[in-house]
This record gives C-alpha cells, structure tokens and sequence, in this order.
C-alpha cells in the first residue's frame, strides 16, 4: 500500500512538473517569437476645462501583429504633450484584439495643468498642425500568464485624423 502512495505522489509530482515546464515553455515562445503590439495616442480631447481642474479623454489604439488572439488588461501611462506632462496612471479596461487588427479604448482622466493649461488647450483645440506626444508605460497582455509589453513612443497627434464618435 506504501508503495502505491509513492507512486501517486510521484505521478502527481511529474504532471505538475511538466504542466510548469509546459507553461513557461508557452509564455517564452509568445515573448520571442510573437510580434509586440503596438500601443499609439491618438487623440486628447478636453471635455472639461476650469483653470484648477481639466478632464480630457485619452484614446488609444493597440495594434496586433500576431496571428493570434491579443487579450490586453490594462494599460500604465505616461502622456507628455510637447514638453509637458500630462497625465499619468493606469486603465484597467479589458479588450481583446483580433489577429492583424487594432482597437481603441478610451481612458478618462482628471489633471491639475496650471498654469500651462492655456497653452495645452490652444494646442488640442486648434490643431492645425501635429501635437507632438511621447507616451511611456506598460501594455498588460496575456490570459492566463502575464506579458507585459514596454511601451515608449515618440508620436504625432495628426489633427482629424481620428474621429472618436466611429468608436464605441
């Protein structure tokens, strides 16, 4: 009876060992051979603006590049315009991202810009040439195991380029 406890203990040891190996082999392959997704701000716009308190907008559009399904779970930011800071925090909403296409998801945020809050509303609201954006943080991706993906982008916000009412 002794013996055939041993060999329970070692079966289930073996399974959880190769279920391990299995995993972390998964979790590997997707970092080294799947291409990152590409995170992008494609447009600010103010929705509220007082001079102690602003709320803007923030939409996002994560591009997949893979041939497989992206679950993204959030994502921490960093969003200066120009040379300014505008923002920074993180959204929790979940998407998912069908293979070779992208989506958006907009983050709502409250900021205390005085006193550069004239210059930064002049900049989004009359837009008649690109707004300079560097946006630094963290992708979260991954169903069962997390991969972060690094974000930093230096980028454009490319005025009537994005419509945000086609989306959601």
């Amino acid at each position: 009876n002794g013996m055939v406890s041993q060999v329970r203990v070692f079966r289930t040891y073996s399974l959880l060992l190769a279920l391990i190996l299995g995993l972390s082999g998964c979790a590997s392959w997707f970092a080294d051979d799947a291409p990152a997704p590409e995170v992008r701000l494609v447009k600010v716009e103010p929705v509220r603006v007082k001079l102690l308190e602003q709320k803007f907008k923030l939409y996002f559009r994560v591009d997949n590049r893979d041939d497989n399904d992206l679950t993204v779970r959030g994502l921490v930011y960093k969003v200066s315009l120009g040379t300014m800071v505008l923002t920074e925090g993180e959204s929790n909403e979940w998407l998912t991202v069908p293979p070779h296409s992208h989506a958006f998801f907009r983050v709502s945020v409250r900021t205390n810009l005085w006193p550069q809050i004239r210059d930064v509303v002049d900049m989004l609201k009359n837009p008649r040439e690109p707004v300079p954006y560097r946006l630094e943080g963290e992708l979260k991706t991954g169903l069962f195991i997390g991969n972060d993906v690094q974000v930093l982008r230096n980028g454009e916000i490319i005025p009537g380029d994005f419509i945000p009412e086609r989306h959601r």
